[in-house]
């Protein structure tokens, strides 16, 4: 047998073992928003900082203003082979409302499912389950050949549900202490439960709260309806133009940096066989409505949007009041795609409502802080490596996936420690992340494993991934 078989095998034989040690860390209840759970973020932390010692990592528990950060390193056998670093987070959603969880939510266990077994405990899959893969990955390899097969080093941070507030600084604080040569990223999921998955792009986003002002005061509509400018008129004007018939969105400039989607990129997408008309009945709706000529997995994936996400002005309570309102606002977000620029974005958004202002009317805005979309070099040998080793596995090819969302620590890696990050892991869409029973695979914590065992003899192996 080979290394590898030798160690996939240790993999099976320990996995008994390997969920024990998982239930020890999702029983922590290390919640970060809540300042109540704080001993407990530290607990989950501690908990880390001895489990990786034990299979020889070099690890330390960091301070920080909010949740600490575990930093480990450890050496590989190959010296020429790339040095990774995994990212990962112990820190989990709070459980409200605990009434709709079916057990306790930090007493996991394993429970039969129609579709198979599953994990069941908050954290299961967000990320503790994904976190412990790789983990137990270095295990087995430690325990059958004595040594990494490449250097790898491990950056866990405990703030990852509250928004990260000491993420940025203690990057920029230890750049020496976590660059490396490629990162890794096990918070992402699978196309489904057969289908392993390397997710290549991540839309950025720009933010802004737009709030129209008109009179001094809220008026009576008998007394000045007519007359008097309503900015609730001004700005839903505004917002309708902000979109055309066809889904595109009007912003001057917008489009640019956007790129094509490739021929091969849509060739694989649309083997995917995603039944759009059914994605949008899962929700109760029937229609799509972004850009024509572009599917719906393609518009989620590959193209930028523009979306109210919320708005206010005047009387909404119960009953009736006439009024017009002397403010009226809007939150409005754009996800990113390619190369857009969110300032520039950011600017035009300002232009095209500042055009549209009618006398006695100003606009103010409040900003959230904006990001660059991430494109993936999926032709650099890391990730045909990582696509081989994925699909050897699942005895399936694996996909390379946009993602509709942002997940901002890959930013950071990229922006801060100029590295390119391989998103893999093995969540499937129906874990009830963030929710009341949240689970995960048996199949996709077994075969994640195993998964991270052949990505990281793949990887040693190639030594043009660094």
């Amino acid at each position: 047998m080979s290394d590898v078989e030798r160690v996939l095998q240790q993999v099976d034989d320990e996995l008994p073992k390997a969920l024990e040690r998982l239930f020890e860390l999702l029983s922590i209840d290390s919640i970060s928003t809540d300042p109540a759970y704080k001993d407990s973020c530290v607990k989950a932390a501690d908990w880390l900082v001895e489990d990786l010692r034990s299979i020889g990592f070099e690890t330390q528990r960091h301070a920080t203003p909010g949740h600490p950060m575990v930093v480990g390193h450890q050496t590989g056998a190959n010296d020429k082979g790339p040095h990774l670093l995994f990212y990962g987070h112990y820190d989990v959603q709070p459980v409200d409302p605990l009434e709709l969880w079916n057990k306790p939510p930090f007493e996991p266990a394993i429970e039969d499912t129609e579709k198979g077994q599953v994990i069941r405990a908050r954290g299961a899959a967000d990320d503790k389950g994904q976190l412990m893969t790789f983990v137990e990955a270095c295990r087995a390899w430690k325990q059958v050949t004595g040594s990494l097969p490449t250097q790898v080093s491990l950056f866990f941070e405990g703030e990852e549900e509250s928004g990260s507030p000491s993420l940025i600084p203690f990057m920029e604080a230890n750049k020496s202490m976590l660059t490396a040569d490629l990162a890794l990223v096990c918070d992402t999921g699978m196309w489904d439960s057969e289908t392993p998955t390397i997710s290549t792009m991540l839309r950025g986003m720009v933010g802004e709260e737009i709030t129209i002002t008109g009179p001094s005061l809220d008026l009576h509509s008998g007394m000045y309806g007519g007359p008097a400018i309503n900015p609730i008129r001004v700005l839903t004007r505004i917002l309708s133009d902000l979109h055309d018939d066809e889904g595109r969105i009007t912003l001057p400039g917008f489009y640019e940096g956007v790129p094509e989607i490739t021929a091969e990129l849509r060739e694989q997408w649309a083997s995917l066989s995603q039944d759009g008309n059914e994605f949008l009945e899962s929700v109760g709706l029937s229609t799509p409505a972004g850009e024509k000529d572009f599917s719906v997995l393609e518009q989620i994936w590959a193209r930028p949007t523009c979306d109210v996400n919320g708005i206010s002005g005047g009387y909404t309570g119960a009953g009736f009041k006439t009024v017009l309102p002397s403010k009226a606002m809007a939150k409005v977000s754009f996800r990113l795609v390619g190369d857009q620029d969110p300032v520039k974005i950011q600017q035009s958004l300002y232009d095209f409502i500042e055009a549209r202002l009618p006398p006695d009317c100003t606009a103010t805005y409040l900003t959230k802080d904006g990001s660059k979309a991430t494109v993936m070099p999926v032709d650099a040998p890391a990730f045909r490596q990582a696509h081989k080793a994925l699909s050897d596995e699942w005895q399936k090819e694996a996909v390379y996936a946009g993602c509709g969302g942002s997940i901002p620590v890959v930013g950071h890696i990229k922006q801060i420690l100029g590295m390119d990050s391989l998103l893999i892991g093995f969540m499937l869409d129906d874990d009830a992340i963030h929710s009341p029973n949240e689970k995960y695979s048996l199949n996709s914590y077994h075969k994640g494993i195993r998964s991270w065992v052949r990505i990281l003899d793949a990887l040693s192996q190639d030594e043009a991934a660094t």
